[in-house]
């Protein structure tokens, strides 16, 4: 995968790697590196590689230095997690004859980077949603097995009232996290913080964002964390205003975890509502929406109509995508 820092992808990546382990797996890992190196058991290999790169060279390179190392390590599949990285595994996998997969984490734009899904001996789409964005691009061997929820550390004990949001994330545009600063904005007669963990390119912005709409007192940065769970069990309310995802493990946390959920209706979310009749899900980018639904939340403390009965466990994740290993 590109590189190992914070990140739904990274953190799905993390968690597989320990659960197949477990199930009895040699794992080695190729990455750039990153913040989450630290939390991978000291049995998984890490071998550095620039693959986080949009370059032919940095991608050919990397590719035959993997092709070099699995005739030491005669690897039996190979299983990448971006773009890039899917270029690098079918260039190895052909030099090697190995066989390749990819994990399809989200939506992607349907042009010259999703080539090589269709020369891969499988794709696993983390929800139905991507599948049917991608059907035609994928290989006859394509299934979905949901992102797994692990099992929380910890359990919510937070005060509904306290109207102490929380947001978890990369920052970046398609998280959304402008609206819902935009729309809490609109609502400073109300008593509310907002704590935001998270870092990315939008970051700067945010802040500023926050400086103009004189929110400072109110809204908190505190850059990567390891320990979101324990800051969801004291939260009163996540916000998730995502425009587009794969299968949020933010989400599956927060659920895993207990937090109520304000969270935009994108289609991979729909599965999860309690009652499809009763959706009140949140239009992404829609601050006049996201401005109701939080007001709801500080007046009536009515949030999304998730079921965390209906999640799977990552330790079952790890088990359908091991039967997929073994079908190719």
């Amino acid at each position: 995968m590109p590189e190992f820092e914070e990140g739904g992808v990274e953190r799905y990546v993390l968690q597989l790697c320990h659960e197949q382990l477990e199930q009895g797996h040699e794992i080695a890992l190729a990455t750039a590196g990153g913040k989450l190196e630290k939390f991978l058991n000291n049995k998984i290999k890490i071998i550095k590689l620039p693959v986080q790169r949009k370059n032919l060279f940095t991608g050919f390179y990397s590719a035959f230095k993997l092709a070099k190392l699995n005739k030491f390590y005669n690897w039996d599949i190979i299983h990448a997690h971006s773009r890039v990285p899917a270029f690098i595994a079918w260039i190895t996998a052909s030099l090697t004859k190995t066989k390749w997969i990819m994990t399809a984490h989200a939506p992607y734009s349907l042009n010259l980077g999703i080539i090589p899904l269709k020369h891969s001996n499988g794709v696993i789409c983390v929800s139905q949603a991507v599948y049917n964005h991608l059907q035609n691009y994928l290989p006859a061997n394509s299934i979905t097995i949901a992102n797994g929820a692990r099992e929380a550390k910890y359990k919510w004990h937070g005060d509904i009232n306290n109207n102490k949001f929380l947001f978890v994330g990369y920052l970046a545009k398609r998280k959304g996290l402008d609206t819902a600063i935009k729309a809490l904005g609109e609502l400073k007669n109300y008593d509310w913080t907002l704590d935001i963990l998270g870092d990315g390119s939008q970051r700067q912005e945010l802040e500023e964002l926050v400086n103009n709409l004189n929110l400072n007192s109110r809204v908190k940065f505190y850059g990567f964390r390891d320990d979101a769970e324990k800051f969801m069990s004291v939260a009163s309310c996540l916000l998730f205003p995502s425009h587009q995802e794969g299968l949020p493990l933010t989400v599956n946390e927060a659920l895993s975890v207990g937090l109520p959920i304000i969270a935009s209706d994108i289609e991979p979310l729909r599965p999860l509502l309690r009652d499809e009749n009763l959706n009140n899900l949140v239009a992404p980018g829609d601050i006049n929406a996201w401005r109701t639904a939080i007001q709801n939340f500080l007046e009536f403390k009515t949030s999304s109509n998730l079921d965390a009965n209906k999640l799977t466990s990552f330790k079952d994740t790890a088990r359908e995508i091991n039967k997929f290993y073994l079908n190719i």
